[in-house]
C-alpha cells in the first residue's frame, strides 16, 4: 500500500472489536493492519512473520493473554512496540503490566482518535497513556504520599530534563518533543536516555507514569 509507514498486528478475541479498531486505524492512510489474531499465541506468530512497527493487543484473551503475548513479542521481535487495549474493569491487569515494557495503554471505549495517536506514538518510539487509564492507575497506586515520593525522585533531574519528562508523560514522541522544544531529535533522545538512567526506570511508560505521579502532566 502506497504511503504506509506504520504496520500493525491487531489481536482481540472479539471479532466486532477487531473490526471496529481496524476501521478506526484505516482512517489514517499511513497505518496498515497487516495481521489479525483472536488470541495471544497467534498474535506472537503474526508479529514474528510480519515484524510490524506496533502490536496492538487486548489485555485479556484466551490461551495466552495480552500480557503474556507482550512478553513473547519483546523476546522474538524487540523492534515491535506493544500497545495494550484495556477496559475500565481491568485496573489490576494494567498495574501488573506497568513494569512489563509496554509502550502504552488505550481504553477500548475511549475516544477513537486515541487509537491512532497511540499507534503513531508507539511507532515513533514514544509512550501513550489514555488519560482515563492514567487517572485510574494513579488513583490505584496511591495518593499524596506517592506524589511526594515521585517529586523527590525527579529532583535529580535538571529543569530541561523535567520539561522533557513532562512531554514524555503527555505521550509525545521524540520527534514531537523536538519540535516543541525547537531542538534536534538526537538531542531529545539523549535527554530521554539520561532521564531513564537517572530515574532508574526501564522504559518510557514507567517514566510517563512517574511524570503523572509527580504532577508534571496537567492533562
Amino acid at each position: 500500500m502506497v504511503g504506509v509507514d506504520v504496520r500493525v498486528v491487531l489481536a482481540d478475541d472479539e471479532p466486532v472489536i477487531r473490526a471496529g479498531v481496524r476501521a478506526i486505524l484505516a482512517a489514517d492512510r499511513g497505518i496498515e493492519v497487516v495481521g489479525e489474531a483472536a488470541d495471544g499465541r497467534a498474535a506472537v506468530e503474526l508479529v514474528r512473520r510480519h515484524r510490524p512497527a506496533v502490536a496492538l493487543l487486548d489485555i485479556r484473551m484466551p490461551g495466552l493473554d495480552g500480557l503474556g503475548a507482550a512478553d513473547e513479542i519483546r523476546r522474538v521481535a524487540p523492534g515491535t512496540a506493544v500497545l495494550i487495549m484495556t477496559t475500565f474493569d481491568e485496573d489490576a491487569y494494567v498495574t501488573r503490566a506497568l513494569h512489563g515494557g509496554a509502550s502504552g495503554f488505550l481504553l477500548k471505549t475511549g475516544d477513537p482518535r486515541e487509537l491512532i495517536l497511540g499507534v503513531r506514538a508507539a511507532a515513533d518510539g514514544g509512550a501513550y497513556l489514555s488519560p482515563p487509564v492514567a487517572q485510574r492507575v494513579l488513583k490505584q497506586l496511591g495518593g499524596q504520599r506517592r506524589q511526594i515520593a515521585a517529586q523527590q525522585r525527579i529532583e535529580v533531574l535538571s529543569d530541561r530534563e523535567r520539561e522533557v519528562l513532562a512531554l514524555v508523560g503527555a505521550g509525545m514522541s521524540n520527534a514531537e518533543i523536538a519540535r516543541t522544544l525547537h531542538v534536534v531529535e538526537g538531542t531529545v533522545k539523549a535527554y530521554v536516555s539520561a532521564i531513564l538512567n537517572r530515574l532508574g526506570v526501564k522504559n518510557r511508560v514507567q517514566a510517563a507514569i512517574l511524570a503523572h505521579e509527580a504532577g508534571l502532566v496537567t492533562r
